[in-house]
C-alpha cells in the first residue's frame, strides 16, 4: 500500500509545483486498469479517457498522452519524436524507472520532464481524466493545460481506422 501512496503523492506534488493545486485527485474502489473500466468508474466516455502511455524512441522515454478511443501509430510517433526507431516501454521499466505501474501511468509526476505527445483528438473535449499513478486514482484536466503542465506537443500521433471492406468477414470489421 505505501508503493500506491507514493505514486499517487509524486503526481499531486507535480500538480501542485505546477500552479494546478486546484486539481482534485479522486480515488475509487473501483479499478481504472484499462480504458473500458475507467469509464464505469469516472462516468466518461472512452474518448475523454487519457491513456498516459511511456515510448522509448531511440532508446529515450518518451511521454505518448493519448485519447482512450485510439490506438498508437508507432510511425508517427517515431516521426513527431524526431527518432529512428520506437517501440512501446516495458511495465517493469516503467516502474524500475517511474514508479508508476500500468494501469495508473499518469501524465505527471516523473523526475525530470520528458518529451510529451499529445493526441490531437484530445482537444475535442472541454475535460480528460487522468490516471493520478495507480490504476485507483484519477483527476479531471483540461487538455490545453495538459500541454502546458507537461509542456507537450499536439501531434497526430493515433492509427487511422482502415475503411472495412465487402470481403471481410463481420467480426474483423
Amino acid at each position: 500500500m505505501h508503493e500506491e501512496h507514493e505514486a499517487v503523492r509524486k503526481v499531486r506534488a507535480a500538480l501542485d509545483a505546477n500552479g494546478c493545486s486546484d486539481i482534485q485527485i479522486r480515488t475509487t474502489e473501483e479499478t481504472i486498469f484499462t480504458v473500458e473500466d475507467a469509464e464505469k468508474a469516472v462516468g466518461a466516455p472512452a474518448e475523454e479517457i487519457l491513456k498516459s502511455l511511456v515510448f522509448l524512441v531511440d532508446g529515450e522515454p518518451v511521454l505518448v498522452l493519448m485519447s482512450g478511443a485510439n490506438k498508437v501509430n508507432l510511425r508517427a510517433v517515431t516521426r513527431e519524436a524526431k527518432g529512428k526507431k520506437a517501440k512501446m516501454a516495458a511495465p517493469e521499466y516503467v516502474f524500475e524507472r517511474f514508479g508508476f505501474r500500468i494501469g495508473g501511468v499518469p501524465p505527471v509526476g516523473y523526475p525530470a520532464r520528458m518529451p510529451a505527445l499529445l493526441d490531437e483528438d484530445l482537444f475535442r473535449y472541454l475535460v480528460v481524466w487522468a490516471a493520478a499513478g495507480t490504476d485507483h486514482a484519477f483527476f479531471p484536466i483540461s487538455p490545453d493545460r495538459l500541454l502546458a503542465l507537461t509542456g507537450g506537443v499536439r501531434a497526430a500521433v493515433k492509427k487511422e481506422a482502415s475503411p472495412a471492406r465487402e470481403d471481410t468477414p463481420e467480426e474483423a470489421r
